[in-house]
């Protein structure tokens, strides 16, 4: 069973599409769910995948355009109908803050759970840490303020080798610090390094989310390798300049940054509606980038 895995409720842009939801995505990550935008009718589409609403705790809006954010209220009047409980935290610049309060206070006041914003800035930095992940800003050029999401794992413990502990009689007291890499120490005094009795440590998973920008070069090195980057592709390259006008991205123009940055997987999305063949972005990414995803609602990506 996947312990870190991405579903896509969005992926359509502003104007309003039959093929495609507002934009947001879930990562469900060792069953707590992240959402990352909340377009219109995501609590819908939470539902059509089957993602619980009682794991959901954490909102983070990568900026305050309608096609991102105005699925929020529908969404927390939902859980307030819901047996959810705890605390629901949403990770959002200042002036979303002022105005979803106020959205929430009158048609949400009555709530089983909380709600915490914290605000966040145009900028790099630790927005929210537990025992597993991390989650970091990276500042992006759209036409408001704008960051983008990287979802990091935090170094996984090592496996026991039953057999090699057994044989040098470790115990139990001793697991959770040999799984740490710290060495064995006998009563004789021989030390046995954690390496003999312990295999490696599971790779530790790398995520980024980068919606709405323009094309920027340097976000490689802020990223660096992931295992999936999402990259807006509003446009192909035959509306480059549209897309550098209004704040976007081409496909090809995402496929250098994942090439760029290392990644192993890249997922586009954001699609203009202006384009009925959707596949052209996927071809258009792939002649640079050819590990690349072709985004639409209902996608599950296991990254372990």
């Amino acid at each position: 069973m996947s312990t870190f895995s991405l579903h896509t409720l969005g992926c359509g842009s502003a104007k309003p599409s039959l093929r495609h939801n507002p934009s947001s995505t879930v990562l469900n990550i060792r069953e707590k769910l992240f959402m990352i935008d909340c377009g219109e009718g995501s609590q819908l589409a939470m539902q059509r995948q089957r993602l619980k609403f009682s794991r959901l705790n954490h909102i983070f809006l990568t900026h305050l355009h309608g096609d991102h954010c105005l699925g929020l209220p529908g969404l927390i009047s939902t859980l307030a109908l819901t047996e959810k409980g705890g605390t629901l935290t949403i990770h959002t610049f200042k002036p979303g803050i002022k105005m979803f309060r106020k959205i929430f206070d009158y048609f949400c006041h009555e709530r089983p759970y909380d709600i915490v914003f914290n605000e966040i800035a145009p900028e790099e930095a630790l927005v929210y840490e537990d025992n597993a992940i991390t989650v970091r800003t990276v500042p992006l050029k759209h036409r408001i303020d704008d960051v983008g999401f990287i979802f990091e794992e935090k170094p996984k413990l090592r496996h026991i080798r039953r057999d090699m502990v057994d044989f040098h009689k470790v115990p139990i007291s001793q697991m959770k610090a040999i799984k740490d890499g710290e060495p064995f120490i006998k009563d004789d005094g021989t030390v046995i390094a954690s390496e003999i009795l312990t295999r490696p440590a599971d790779p530790s998973i790398k995520y980024a989310h980068i919606s709405d920008t323009i094309y920027m070069p340097e976000l490689a090195e802020k990223i660096g390798a992931v295992d999936l980057l999402f990259h807006e592709s509003t446009y192909l390259s035959e509306h480059e300049k549209d897309a550098l006008n209004r704040g976007h991205s081409t496909a090809a123009q995402a496929a250098m940054l994942a090439r760029d940055c290392g990644a192993k997987k890249l997922l586009l999305g954001h699609y203009s509606s202006r384009y009925k063949d959707e596949t052209l972005f996927l071809k258009e990414a792939q002649e640079i980038f050819p590990d690349s995803i072709l985004n639409h609602e209902g996608l599950r990506i296991d990254l372990d």
